[in-house]
């Protein structure tokens, strides 16, 4: 080794899986689910279609934060896919220490019990079949129990190297 050159550690294999991912657009949703103080919620990139008969999802979160503790423990969850119009409610949920279900926010409670966000386009009501935890994360199963959309032109939020942006669509023939 030559005099003032340091040999560069190699980057582990977290960091190069981090790296890779990073430009990985996913899309966003926050789920929320009814604890024994109030509501809670998170931010999610990873909810993915899972089946259609029977219609389910799966989405992954940390098991390292108090809403994320409340979310794996409930039996039952919505899952607010995300648009455009959401990106406030996006940094808000992703955000530690921000008030969330707070009186500046539109939401309710289903009749079964579960917070929902009133201004989301689509809502997904789930029950939640099981857990793997990997890690300091949990990746959940859950079954669709029902969903609520309005008719939205709005384009898709999505997550991608550290940032939010607005999917714009350029179809490929």
């Amino acid at each position: 080794m030559s005099v003032g050159h340091e040999a560069q550690p190699s980057p582990s294999v977290s960091d190069l899986f981090r790296n890779a991912f990073r430009r990985h657009p996913a899309g966003l949703a926050i789920i929320s689910a009814a604890g024994p103080d109030g509501p809670a919620g998170i931010l999610s990139s990873s909810v993915a279609s899972v089946s259609l008969d029977p219609p389910a999802l799966s989405f992954t979160i940390s098991t390292l934060t108090s809403s994320a503790q409340i979310v794996r423990s409930a039996d039952t969850v919505v899952v607010h896919l995300l648009d455009a119009g959401d990106l406030k409610l996006a940094r808000t949920f992703a955000t530690p220490g921000s008030v969330r279900f707070g009186d500046d926010m539109a939401w309710d409670y289903l009749p079964t019990g579960e917070p929902f966000l009133l201004e989301t386009k689509a809502q997904i009501r789930c029950r939640q079949l099981g857990h793997l935890d990997v890690g300091n994360s949990s990746i959940v199963a859950a079954e669709v129990l029902g969903v609520t959309q309005d008719e939205s032109t709005a384009l898709p939020l999505v997550y991608s190297n550290r940032a939010f942006h607005i999917f714009h669509e350029f179809p490929i023939r």
